[in-house]
């Protein structure tokens, strides 16, 4: 058991701590955590579900049937949709109580209640995002929907219900090993859970380092250095080329734009970038009989995952998929009659305004001719075995100024202000819930308006055969390049201004090639008439799935499976050639012409055992690194360009001052950087081997892991044998990958849905079932799902069945 293995592991490391008299300041009080009637002991289980068989709970109406398959995954049978989302609640918090609150601790930036001052940094950056003030709005507008507010309640209720039921021997181990206990739910953590994926999947940006860029070389080398968009040779959309768009958009002046050149050294954390996903649905033309689609959101790797599948039944929905720990309803899934998966949307959500202050007291700001009135948020950080420390967070129209004086701001006199979709008001949760309910696409069509962020490619599928890709979001009309560098907060001219209306937004029914796709790429071509800009719209994975589309003719949910664990690497296929061209192999050792050979040989495919895909994974990091040397050791923020441009100035442009090394005297071609690499990439491998072995198949020099949200290593899994990467259909790299695998089928015989996630639905490190979806998922194997429309009565495939009774 891991929960042993891990006991026995902090025994010895206190041990060791105390008899060097080193302090730890996590530790738990040794005495309960090592009770044997209620430490940590409790949380060894010998069976997968121990719980009882019938439980009385006070906010029930009817009774709710809940059945587990052998997954562990609860088939929940309820006589109305607040007793539906009641037991919804219970049994997530049942699985996953310590993830849901301590993920919202992070969110809340309260972490340094739970670990103490090294936090404090971290709890301020997430104050000063406004993650409680948009949540904080988003709780109000919920409620001014009664029906559907008393959902929010009833899965609330349900959460409490089971924190209830616990005392200290019943708590989940991460709880005693940082000694505190569950804090009750509230409406509140529903509302800041969906601010927390906002936080993943639309803050991401590249103002700040895009006005550094501009301030340090001037506009002619920043344009060449970050293009908007591929060659049309390249450029393949979610919405296909030549859709048409039969609106008159709204037609907005270009403003004055002369940006206000501020620079900043140090820019707070933001969401990895690898955060994506894939999803495509093809159509009767390529199945012979209905529908198929695929989903995989591609987010970080950790355990307890991010997912939590659930089946929910009452009148009126009968819907299967994977959860969010905290949220009522199915995010990913499919009901009876459609399915319906999602990837990020690329857009630039978020805008950074330079605020003048009327003095030092920031009490007006400059709009225009006119000042307006700021408002003055103090925010108390509570410290653990420490005292509280206050941070005031000054409020514009535009949002929070994150950045000033007090707080990264280069310690001047700047002030920079965050204008983001995330801290509106939104109604997603309602959204998604009426998707759970619909029969066709008209009906998941007019969900979608109440779907505002963050921005996703939905992908659908239906019975009748439909296939559809949407973009719902809230977006501002901007015009050229308007927030793509920091905007000036004195000019209404400069301000978000206008929205797009719902039925300008991006959608495509039944195209003509018989399919619909996305991955994160550019959403549309030139012929829309807004501007779409995004940092980091993705360049590979979208085009080999469309590659696989057109080239099947005949597609299966077996097809479907092998593309999402399709290893092709397309940036290899397209840099490679030209890397091995530029070498001169007259004088290579042994070595490096073994390996010469074996890159030569390559398929580019980054299966589990191929030694070529690490070599050509060392090789383009020496290569990206010595190319992009003029943005080392730069006294502000700078990003990179995009992996894609920097093969096109290698192919295009060999002779570019940015191809020349700085550190040299000589001057520099790409051939000349190909064959430095190329040697540098030879040192690395064998420093490599030096350390790990001889054996670098691409799986184990990978190393994807799962890791526990507490670092913990004998509650992670190292060495997940896997192929892919990032910029392959198979996104699987060292700790970011497909986090829920689904193919749904849907015709005239119905539905069947099959899927995969790396982790399992208990979160209990000490649970016979922890992680035990890991390993299949590695290999790209499935589940088949269950999906029954009434109680399973009798039957080998319930593993557990659990009964909810109203309290009297």
């Amino acid at each position: 058991m891991k929960v042993i293995k891990f006991a026995l592991s902090f025994a010895i490391t206190l041990a060791i701590t105390i008899a060097f008299n080193m302090k730890i300041s996590t530790v738990p009080p040794l005495g309960k955590f090592f009770n044997p009637h209620g430490g940590f002991w409790a949380n060894s289980e010998r069976k997968a579900i121990t719980a009882p068989p019938v439980v009385k709970l006070t906010g029930l109406n009817d009774e709710v049937s809940i059945q587990f398959d052998e997954y562990l995954i609860p088939h929940i049978f309820a006589q109305n949709d607040q007793d539906l989302v009641f037991a919804q609640g219970y049994v997530t918090a049942f699985h996953r109580l310590w993830q849901m609150e301590f993920q919202l601790y992070s969110t809340a930036g309260r972490i340094s209640e739970l670990l103490g001052d090294g936090a404090i940094d971290y709890d301020r950056g997430k104050r000063r995002h406004g993650m409680t003030y948009g949540a904080r709005r988003t709780l109000e507008y919920w409620k001014e929907d009664v029906e559907f507010y008393k959902l929010i309640e009833a899965y609330t209720a349900g959460v409490n219900a089971y924190i209830e039921s616990l005392d200290y021997s019943s708590y989940p181990i991460e709880y005693k090993l940082l000694d505190y206990e569950p804090e009750p739910w509230t409406e509140f953590k529903c509302s800041l859970l969906l601010k927390e994926m906002s936080d993943q999947l639309s803050r991401g940006e590249s103002d700040l380092e895009n006005t550094n860029a501009l301030a340090l070389f001037g506009r002619e080398t920043y344009d060449f250095l970050f293009p908007e968009k591929p060659p049309l040779s390249d450029f393949d959309p979610v919405i296909p080329v030549g859709t048409k768009h039969d609106f008159e958009p709204i037609q907005i002046p270009k403003a004055d734009t002369q940006y206000p050149l501020a620079t900043i050294n140090t820019i707070l954390e933001k969401p990895d970038p690898s955060n994506g996903s894939n999803n495509f649905a093809v159509g009767p033309s390529k199945t012979g009989n209905g529908a198929l689609l695929a989903n995989e959101p591609d987010l970080g790797l950790n355990l307890p995952s991010i997912w939590y599948i659930a089946h929910l039944n009452a009148p009126g929905i009968n819907v299967f998929g994977s959860t969010l720990p905290g949220m009522p309803g199915v995010i990913i899934g499919h009901n009876d009659s459609i399915a319906w998966g999602m990837t990020n949307a690329k857009r630039d959500l978020v805008d950074w305004f330079k605020i003048e202050f009327r003095n030092a007291n920031r009490d007006e700001y400059k709009y225009d001719t006119r000042w307006l009135k700021s408002e003055k948020v103090i925010e108390e950080i509570k410290v653990r075995n420490g005292s509280s420390v206050y941070d005031t967070i000054i409020f514009t129209h535009y949002g929070p100024v994150v950045y000033d004086k007090y707080f990264q701001g280069n310690e001047e006199s700047i002030n920079l202000a965050m204008r983001w979709t995330a801290h509106d008001p939104a109604m997603e949760v309602k959204s998604l819930y009426l998707i759970n309910k619909a029969s066709n696409h008209q009906e998941f069509h007019s969900a979608l308006q109440y779907f505002v962020g963050p921005p996703q490619n939905f992908a659908f599928a239906s019975v009748n055969g439909d296939v559809a890709m949407h973009i719902p979001g809230k977006f501002p009309i901007k015009w050229h390049e308007q927030g793509k560098f920091i905007l000036d907060g004195t000019k209404s001219s400069h301000d978000w201004n206008q929205f797009m209306p719902e039925d300008h937004k991006l959608w495509v029914k039944n195209p003509p090639r018989g399919f619909v796709s996305s991955a994160n790429q550019h959403p549309v071509d030139n012929t829309y008439p807004y501007y779409t800009f995004d940092f980091n719209f993705e360049h590979y994975r979208g085009r080999r799935i469309n590659d696989r589309l057109n080239i099947l003719n005949v597609v299966t949910p077996e097809e479907m499976m092998r593309l999402q664990n399709d290893n092709f690497n397309y940036r290899a296929f397209e840099s490679l050639p030209m890397m091995l061209d530029s070498l001169d192999t007259a004088s290579f050792n042994d070595q490096e012409l073994r390996v010469y050979q074996l890159m030569q040989s390559w398929d580019y495919f980054n299966n589990v055992e191929s030694k070529s895909a690490t070599f050509y994974e060392l090789w383009w990091t020496k290569l990206y690194k010595l190319l992009w040397d003029e943005l080392e050791g730069q006294d502000v923020s700078l990003l990179k360009p995009h992996v894609y441009h920097s093969i096109h100035v290698l192919k295009n442009y060999p002779n570019h001052e940015f191809v020349d090394i700085k550190s040299t005297s000589t001057t520099e071609d790409s051939k000349a950087l190909f064959e430095r690499s190329y040697m540098e990439a030879i040192d690395s491998l064998n420093n490599w081997i030096a350390v790990s072995g001889e054996d670098y198949s691409w799986a184990k020099f990978k190393n994807t892991r799962a890791v526990h949200l507490m670092r913990i290593s004998q509650f992670s899994v190292d060495q997940i044998v896997i192929g892919g990467n990032k910029n392959i259909v198979n996104a699987a790299s060292g700790r970011h990958g497909p986090s829920w695998r689904m193919v749904v089928q849907l015709n005239d015989q119905g539905v069947k849905a099959w899927g995969v996630y790396p982790g399992s639905q208990t979160g209990n490190p000490g649970n016979p079932k922890y992680a035990h979806m890991i390993e299949d998922w590695g290999k790209g194997n499935y589940y088949e799902m269950l999906f029954p429309g009434q109680p399973m009565e009798d039957s080998d495939k319930v593993f557990f069945s659990q009964k909810l009774q109203p309290k009297q």
